[in-house]
């Protein structure tokens, strides 16, 4: 063999010990790596649904904009013709000068800047002109700043898709490394540890089942009715901005649940942890209090017994899980 061939195979022979040598991710590494992704990704859904919501609602404000300066234009259009036709009376009797005729063949906004001009007009008729240009120069200032408002968060709405959509796609990449492993690591990766405190079963699909009890420290009937309302969803997907019933993700499953309790949440976690008043311990909750975690971009509802209810991220359903597994606190509202 020769020199060169055997510094060949030595090459190989050490690339191939290096690969086989390549350190295996511990069951605690994958369960951080994917913990750490999911918190980008509720941050980029979070973000995401709350630009959503503004867009919505300037959309709804640029429609009734839209609406107020169609009738008030309609209201401007009649006024002028009532001038006009005074104006036609004064012609037709010499008391308005002849180039007044020119304003009655011309539009709406031409007649005012050329109206408003004409010495021969009464002061009456030169003062209700001003006024209407005053009111059409208005309402065409405010249309102009909400559609440009508009086209803003149309453009952050677009960033903020493609921010979502990247935090998927790392939770994906996430979700192929866990598919490639047997079930039983891929069981201790996801699955929470096993709890105490009675009762057992999936959760609806996968989360920690305890004896849940609203009695003895649950919430008021409000906070009540509102867990009674989320556990009817045990099972049901989460989905990236979904709302309900059928689909959710964490936020939407909060503000649909206490909605069907008679109180309206924000749609967002940054919406809702300024909802309901401050609870300073977990020893002070009580059932039904909203949970935030990591730097207040995940939310759910407390279940009692060191359990939560909550809609966790992309390919889990709502389920029951202990608070300790689901991340650090950021706040607690009692509602």
């Amino acid at each position: 063999m020769s020199v060169l061939t055997a510094a060949a195979a030595t090459a190989v022979a050490v690339s191939a010990q290096s690969a086989q040598a390549a350190p295996k991710p511990t069951t605690a590494q994958l369960r951080a790596q994917l913990q750490q992704l999911n918190t980008q990704a509720d941050e980029a859904v979070q973000k995401y649904d709350g630009s959503q919501e503004q867009l919505q609602k300037q959309q709804a404000a640029v429609g009734t904009l839209q609406d107020q300066i169609a009738r008030s234009q309609a209201d401007v259009n009649s006024r002028l013709d009532q001038l006009g036709e005074i104006a036609n009376q004064q012609y037709a009797t010499g008391a308005v000068d002849p180039t007044v005729q020119l304003l009655l063949s011309s539009s709406p906004d031409d007649y005012l800047s050329k109206a408003a001009s004409l010495g021969q007009l009464t002061s009456n008729q030169a003062a209700q002109i001003q006024q209407l240009q005053g009111e059409e120069q208005k309402l065409s200032g405010q249309k102009s700043q909400a559609e440009q408002t508009l086209q803003q968060i149309e453009s952050t709405t677009k960033q903020l898709a493609a921010q979502k959509a990247e935090a998927q796609k790392k939770v994906q990449q996430t979700q192929a490394l866990l598919d490639s492993m047997t079930a039983a690591e891929r069981a201790a990766v996801t699955s929470p540890p096993s709890t105490s405190g009675g009762g057992s079963g999936n959760g609806g699909g996968g989360g920690v089942t305890v004896g849940v009890s609203v009695g003895g420290k649950a919430g008021d009937s409000v906070e009540a009715a509102a867990f009674a309302a989320a556990k009817t969803r045990l099972g049901l997907p989460y989905v990236y901005g979904a709302t309900g019933p059928e689909s959710f993700d964490c936020s939407g499953l909060m503000q649909w649940a206490y909605a069907q309790a008679g109180v309206s949440l924000g749609r967002t976690t940054y919406d809702q942890v300024n909802d309901g008043t401050p609870v300073s311990s977990v020893s002070d909750l009580q059932v039904g209090d909203l949970i935030f975690f990591n730097g207040d971009s995940h939310v759910g509802m407390y279940a009692g017994n060191g359990m939560v209810l909550h809609a966790p991220h992309t390919g889990t359903v709502v389920k029951f899980e202990p608070l300790s597994y689901i991340g650090s606190i950021y706040a607690m509202r009692h509602l």
